[in-house]
């Protein structure tokens, strides 16, 4: 099975084509360019590097969310295009347990994206087997205590929130730091994840590929607050 993964969920942006259990090319980049401009010709170096044509895909992966909305929807773009000629399935993958098939060993990782305001985008998971152990959830920080105190030990936290957490949770016993190249989002992971979601029945027509925001964009909260503070004053 050949496999091709994007994410463009954050500041990052990947690239990846496995077959079978063969990582063929990988490649992230953080150039700060815009994904609109980065994906198509990422994707189209990993295909001739392997030697393949979008025909020969047999499966497509992207991160369909959490993540930037503008970022979610030019991955899930990009990759409807390649899979509507062939109609070929797509998986769109958490991004927070793509963030954790990235990496690999014993104990507890945590997905970790910045959803500002204090907040975190966030997931746990298995280390060794990647079987997720909560729900994605955008929550204060602090709200992490609990499942910190109780997990597995060692745990890890990866993604563009990583920092935040371990600004909280960093001098926790248990708690190993993660350096800050290697808790970016992989391409690898986004295949791998994809690869289970189709295991396991997962995988959509592309022309049933949604993101999952998993929260109202800033422009929608704040119309909220307005007729929240509106309905007050009445």
């Amino acid at each position: 099975m050949n496999i091709l993964a994007i994410d463009t969920a954050g500041r990052t942006a990947a690239v990846a084509v496995m077959r079978d259990d063969t990582l063929l090319y990988e490649c992230n980049t953080n150039t700060g360019l815009t994904h609109s401009e980065t994906v198509i010709p990422m994707v189209d170096a990993a295909l001739k590097a392997c030697g393949l044509r979008c025909k020969d895909i047999d499966l497509f992966g992207v991160t369909a969310g959490p993540g930037s909305f503008t970022g979610l929807r030019i991955g899930l773009s990009a990759v409807k295009g390649m899979a509507f000629v062939g109609d070929v399935p797509c998986a769109g993958v958490s991004t927070l347990e793509a963030l954790a098939f990235g990496m690999s060993g014993e104990g507890t990782v945590v997905g970790a994206l910045d959803a500002r305001r204090g907040q975190v985008y966030w997931a746990g998971f298995d280390l060794a087997t990647h079987e997720r152990l909560t729900p994605d959830a955008a929550a204060p920080v602090d709200s992490l205590e609990k499942f910190v105190a109780d997990c597995k030990k060692p745990l890890i936290f990866v993604g563009d929130g990583a920092g935040l957490c371990y600004n909280r949770f960093g001098n926790t016993d248990g708690v190993l730091d993660c350096p800050v190249p290697l808790r970016v989002l992989r391409g690898a992971g986004v295949a791998l994840a994809a690869r289970r979601m189709w295991e396991n029945g997962l995988a959509v027509p592309p022309a049933q590929l949604l993101p999952e925001y998993h929260r109202l964009s800033q422009a929608e909260r704040e119309r909220a607050e307005r007729e929240a503070r509106t309905h007050s004053d009445v």
